[in-house]
């Protein structure tokens, strides 16, 4: 991949490469042509460079393009995080005690949190050095590939212990994948963006988290009803890992339509790309990563606890049947698919005030979340509502926010690696903490965890600043 991607960045300045321009045939509208090279930033711009602000792609490319990607990402994301609880602890993990499966199969879950950081640096690397479209293909191939081989994997019963080991190491590909989508598909919205609409632009791509997880519980609970439960788990579970297949095949054509952004063009012509922008950003901005950092951990943990954790707790201790809460959850997410425009609609009059009565929001919910989750399926049901709908409202905004904090030249890197960070501290472990909270010290304990991750927002988001009417 990083022979693709350099090969990419040597096409980019001038170097003929039949191969290569043959392999992203229609990925560059613009005619590139031999530049000479300059010491700061490897690059010159000639006449003919497409200048910033001359439209390229249509509104309706660009927020489609940013849109499938993380819809496809999310989908083969949300299928591990499902078969995480139905299924890979009966397949990978077999254990005479079903908790303690449970448990070595979300820490399998876990690990992509950890996988992120590293496809954050390595695509954020390129998309500030190359460019966001290239970087964007290549990121989805590998999401694609790692959920494709998945689907094809011998379980332990076949293959004994390799089986877990390879699960995990297909799932880091997932990671990896989705470390370096998000932040490439925020920028390719905000900074295709007219003035005053980044923050309806930038809640496109996120709009692919509850699309992508309504079609992941989408087809388990079609394969739930017309499989039986032998049948699911002998070939049905591996249906949704090898149909992502397709949707990867989409998701490239379109992103092999649109042409760079016009905020990173003018970025080269101003000669702003750095030589390695994982350092600049550590170096120059380590306040701006902690500080975007805490404002989205209270968005992870709520949306893990709502969603990985429920569906784990409410089909073993509480005794839902797995279609049934399914379905309940699948209601919920149309409200987190819902308050997902809204929360932006109302960021582009204030990001940083909108996102702290959200965040207040979410530390008040934890406080009654487990009474709710207690009493019944209409408390469940609307428990993961009111969660799923505060997360909307967070999450709407939050790429356009993350992104605004760092400047052009380390934005892909700086953005996706706090988004990362968030994920590794409120998201990868949530699940775990959660579920162990609630066998110890009983459920409350799960909302107090919640309350707790929305103060950290809260500070996080005082020492945040406004970036609303900041050019990027």
């Amino acid at each position: 991949m990083k022979k693709l991607l350099a090969a990419i960045e040597q096409d980019r300045i001038g170097v003929e490469n039949t191969a290569i321009r043959k392999l992203i045939r229609g990925a560059h509208e613009v005619s590139w042509t031999p530049l000479p090279e300059t010491p700061d930033s490897g690059v010159a711009v000639g006449q003919d460079y497409p200048r910033a602000g001359v439209a390229v792609n249509t509104p309706a490319q660009v927020l489609f393009a940013s849109l499938i990607g993380t819809t496809i990402e999310f989908f083969d994301f949300y299928i591990f995080a499902t078969a995480a609880v139905l299924v890979f602890p009966k397949l990978f993990f077999p254990s005479t005690d079903p908790a303690s499966a449970t448990f070595a199969s979300l820490a399998t879950f876990a690990i992509a949190f950890f996988a992120r950081p590293v496809g954050s640096a390595l695509f954020g690397h390129f998309g500030d050095r190359v460019g966001r479209k290239a970087t964007l293909v290549a990121a989805l191939l590998t999401m694609g590939l790692s959920t494709v081989a998945i689907g094809a994997l011998p379980t332990y019963g076949t293959i004994g212990v390799a089986a877990p080991a390879l699960l995990a190491l297909f799932r880091f590909g997932q990671g990896l994948g989705l470390g370096g989508e998000w932040g490439g598909a925020v920028l390719l919205a905000i900074e295709n963006a007219p003035p005053g609409k980044r923050a309806w632009y930038g809640m496109f791509p996120q709009l692919g988290a509850p699309i992508g997880f309504l079609f992941s519980g989408g087809i388990f609970l079609a394969l739930s009803r017309w499989l039986t439960d032998q049948q699911f788990f002998a070939f049905g579970w591996r249906i949704p890992f090898l149909a992502s297949a397709a949707l990867v095949l989409v998701g490239l054509y379109v992103r092999l339509t649109i042409t760079e952004t016009p905020v990173f063009r003018d970025a080269l012509s101003r000669r702003e790309r750095v030589k390695v922008p994982m350092l600049t950003v550590f170096r120059e901005h380590p306040g701006t990563v902690l500080v975007g950092t805490l404002v989205a951990l209270a968005t992870f943990v709520i949306f893990y606890l709502m969603t990985v954790f429920s569906l784990s707790w409410g089909t073993t201790a509480l005794g839902y049947s797995r279609q049934k809460f399914l379905v309940m959850q699948l209601f919920a997410i149309l409200f987190f698919a819902i308050f997902i425009p809204i929360g932006a609609i109302l960021a582009e009059r204030g990001r940083r005030s909108t996102l702290l009565w959200v965040t207040a929001a979410i530390g008040a919910f934890g406080l009654i979340m487990a009474p709710m989750f207690l009493a019944g399926t209409t408390g469940a049901v609307l428990m993961m509502t009111v969660g799923l709908s505060l997360m909307g409202l967070t999450y709407g905004p939050l790429g356009t926010v993350l992104s605004e904090l760092f400047p052009t030249s380390v934005r892909y890197t700086g953005s996706s690696l706090t988004f990362t960070f968030a994920g590794i501290f409120g998201a990868s472990l949530a699940p775990y903490i959660a579920t162990w909270l609630a066998k110890t010290y009983g459920l409350q304990y799960v909302g107090y965890y919640l309350t707790g991750a929305a103060a950290l927002t809260f500070v996080g988001l005082l020492a945040a600043r406004e970036t609303k009417d900041e050019e990027l």
